[in-house]
């Protein structure tokens, strides 16, 4: 499986809404807008504890999924998107 791939099938398996979750044994609040499917797709998330984000928008153009990382390296947001763990409220 290409890292693209295994990128959006990780990303399709995170609801919209808000969620916490585990990135780099760090707490994390995620909020994601769209569905899989949808033409815009934003994911906002930041560390809990303070000093860290992430957040990016995917397109679905013709040509396929565009990722617009927000001011970030495409790399931090694939990364987080492949390792981020949800968790449940207790």
């Amino acid at each position: 499986m290409k890292r693209s791939d295994a990128f959006l099938e990780a990303l399709n398996a995170l609801p919209a809404g808000y969620q916490d979750g585990v990135y780099a044994g760090d707490r994390w609040g995620v909020t994601m807008t769209g569905r899989a499917g949808d033409r815009v797709r934003k994911l906002y998330g930041e560390r809990l504890a303070g000093g860290d984000h992430v957040s990016f928008n995917l397109y679905t153009t013709a040509k396929g999924p565009k990722l617009q990382p927000c001011e970030m390296p495409e790399a931090k947001v694939v990364d987080f998107v492949l390792s981020f763990r949800p968790v449940g409220h207790s």
